[in-house]
C-alpha cells in the first residue's frame, strides 16, 4: 500500500484539533461547531483504523504498512509500522476517543473548545506510541502524551486538580528519565535506535539487566504497578469523566505494550531473570489493591484500585512467556479498556446529575434509573470476570498461563477474582438496590440519547468479545508466536554460551 495510512491515522486528530481551534461560537452559546468537528474527526479516524484492520495480514509476524523517513542526520528515523499486537491498541484508541468527545458534551461546562483540542492532540500521541518503530520516536510520543493529560486534569479536574495533575506528571516523567538514558546507551552499544534492527542484533547479555530496569522504571509507573501506583487514584478522582475514561482505557495500556514490545523483545535474558520480581509485585498488586478497593467510599477510587488489580493480571500474563499468558494479557488489556471506560462513564453520568461520587449518597437507583441500572450491572459483572463477557476471556487465559508457569503464584492471583466479585457486587448493591437514601434521587432522569448510545456500544462489544474473542485472537496469534520463538531462541543461545 503506497498510501501512508499510519501517518494519516496518527496526524488526522492533530489536523482536526487545528480546525477545532478555528471554530467560533455565538455569544452566550456553546461551541457546537467545535463539537461537530471533533466528533467527525474522531469517527473518521476510527473508520480509517477499521480499514487498517481489514487490510492487515494476520498470517505474518512481519511489521506491516511500514513508513520510514530519515529525520536527524541519518541517526534517528521517523519509522512507523504495526504488527498483530499494536493494531488492536490502535483500534481501542480510535474507538475510545469519539466516546470521550461525546461524553464531554454535557459534562464540560467551560472552555469546551480547548478541552476538545486537548483530547484530539492526546489521541495523536497515543496512536504514535503504538506505531513507533524507533526508540527515540517512541519516547517522544510516550512523553508528549503527558502534556495534554496534565492539562485535562489540571484545568477541568476537581477540587484537588492541581495537586493530582502535578503528581501524575512528576511520577510518569521521573519514571521515564531512566528510559531516555537507556535509549542513549542502546545507541552507544548497537549503533541504532531502530527497533527492528535491535531485534536482529540482540543486545549483549551484560548490558541487558540495567537497560531492562531503566525501561521497567517507566512502564511500571505508567501501568501502574505496586508500589508506584499511588498517582492513579488521585488522578482518576480529580479528572473529568472523559479524562478518567481515556486514562483507564488507553494510557495505562502503554505500560503493558512497552513490556511486550521492548522489555521482552529487546531484553529477553533480563526479562527471564526478573520474573520473580514481576510475579511478586503483581501478586501484591492484585491482593492489596482489591482489599483497598473494598474500603473505598468514592466510586471513582474504587474503580481506580480495581484497575491496579486488573493490571496485576496483565503483568503476570506477560511474564509467563507462554502463549496463553501472553494472549490473555493482551485480551485483558483490551477488555479492561472497554470495561473501565464504561464504569468511569457510568460514574460520570451520576456525577453530572447529583455532583457526588460517594457511595453513601446513593441507593435505590433501580427504581428511578432502570436503564442505567441494567447497563451498570453488565459492566460490573464483566469487571469481575463473569463468563460470557470479555473480562472472563482475558483473566481465564492469564490464569491458565500462570498455572503452567508457577502454581503457587496462580493460586495467590486467583484470590483476586474472588475479591473482585466482593467489591464490585458490594458497590452495585449499595448504589442500585436498597432504600432511596435521598428523595432528590427520585427526580433524576435516566440516561439520555448520547449516554445510551455510548453505553449500548460498549455493552455490545463487551458481550460480543466475551462470546466470540476469535477476531482478536486471530489478529495476535502469529505475532505472539514470533515473540515466544525469539524469546526461546535468545534464552537457548545464552545457555549455550554459558
Amino acid at each position: 500500500m503506497n498510501f501512508p495510512i499510519l501517518s494519516s491515522i496518527i496526524f488526522l486528530p492533530l489536523i482536526g484539533s487545528f480546525f477545532v481551534f478555528l471554530t467560533k461560537a455565538e455569544k452566550n452559546e456553546r461551541n457546537k461547531s467545535a463539537i461537530y468537528v471533533s466528533i467527525f474527526t474522531s469517527v473518521v479516524n476510527f473508520f480509517l483504523s477499521l480499514f487498517l484492520w481489514y487490510s492487515f495480514d494476520n498470517t505474518t509476524s512481519d511489521f506491516q504498512f511500514v513508513e520510514e523517513l530519515n529525520w536527524i542526520s541519518g541517526i534517528i528515523k521517523f519509522k512507523l509500522g504495526i504488527d498483530g499486537i499494536s493494531i488492536l491498541f490502535i483500534l481501542l484508541t480510535t474507538l475510545i476517543t469519539p466516546i470521550c468527545v461525546i461524553s464531554c458534551i454535557n459534562s464540560i461546562k467551560s472552555r469546551l473548545k480547548e478541552f476538545l483540542i486537548a483530547i484530539l492532540i492526546l489521541e495523536t500521541f497515543m496512536i504514535g506510541v503504538f506505531c513507533s518503530l524507533d526508540l527515540v520516536i517512541f519516547y517522544l510520543f510516550f512523553e508528549a502524551g503527558l502534556i495534554p493529560m496534565f492539562l485535562i486534569i489540571g484545568i477541568w479536574g476537581g477540587p484537588r486538580k492541581v495537586y493530582s495533575a502535578f503528581k501524575f506528571f512528576l511520577f510518569t516523567l521521573l519514571g521515564s528519565v531512566l528510559m531516555l538514558v537507556a535509549i542513549i546507551a542502546i545507541y552507544w552499544i548497537v549503533g541504532t535506535t531502530d527497533v527492528t534492527e535491535i531485534y536482529k542484533i540482540q543486545i549483549p547479555k551484560e548490558f541487558q539487566y540495567l537497560l531492562w530496569l531503566a525501561f521497567f522504571s517507566s512502564f511500571a509507573v505508567k501501568l501502574p504497578m505496586w508500589p508506584v501506583h499511588t498517582w492513579l487514584p488521585d488522578a482518576h478522582v480529580e479528572a473529568p469523566t472523559a479524562g478518567s475514561v481515556i486514562l483507564a482505557a488507553i494510557l495505562l495500556k502503554m505500560g503493558g505494550y512497552g513490556f511486550l514490545r521492548f522489555s521482552i523483545g529487546m531484553f529477553p535474558i533480563a526479562s527471564e531473570y526478573f520474573v520473580p520480581l514481576i510475579f511478586t509485585l503483581s501478586v501484591i498488586a492484585i491482593i492489596y489493591a482489591s482489599l483497598v478497593a473494598l474500603m473505598q467510599e468514592d466510586m471513582k477510587k474504587l474503580i481506580a484500585y480495581s484497575s491496579v488489580a486488573h493490571m496485576g493480571f496483565v503483568t503476570l500474563g506477560i511474564f509467563t512467556f507462554n502463549k496463553q499468558g501472553l494472549e490473555g494479557s493482551i485480551i485483558q488489556m483490551l477488555s479492561h479498556g472497554l470495561i473501565a471506560a464504561a464504569l468511569f462513564f457510568s460514574v460520570g453520568i451520576l456525577y453530572d446529575r447529583t455532583h457526588s461520587r460517594l457511595i453513601k449518597s446513593y441507593g435505590g437507583l433501580v427504581n428511578s434509573l432502570p436503564k442505567y441500572s441494567f447497563f451498570l450491572m453488565i459492566f460490573v459483572l464483566a469487571s469481575l470476570g463473569l463468563p460470557g463477557t470479555s473480562g472472563f476471556v482475558g483473566e481465564f487465559l492469564v490464569l491458565v498461563g500462570v498455572f503452567k508457569s508457577n502454581f503457587l503464584v496462580a493460586i495467590l492471583a486467583s484470590t483476586g477474582v474472588i475479591l473482585a466479585a466482593a467489591y464490585m457486587l458490594w458497590l452495585y448493591k449499595r448504589v442500585i438496590f436498597g432504600n432511596v437514601s435521598n428523595n432528590d434521587l427520585k427526580k433524576i432522569s435516566d440516561v439520555n440519547i448520547y449516554e445510551f448510545s455510548i453505553l449500548i456500544i460498549l455493552t455490545t462489544l463487551v458481550i460480543f468479545f466475551g462470546f466470540y474473542p476469535d477476531p482478536l485472537l486471530k489478529t495476535i496469534h502469529v505475532s505472539i508466536d514470533n515473540l515466544i520463538n525469539n524469546y526461546n531462541l535468545a534464552i537457548a543461545k545464552a545457555v549455550v554460551l554459558k
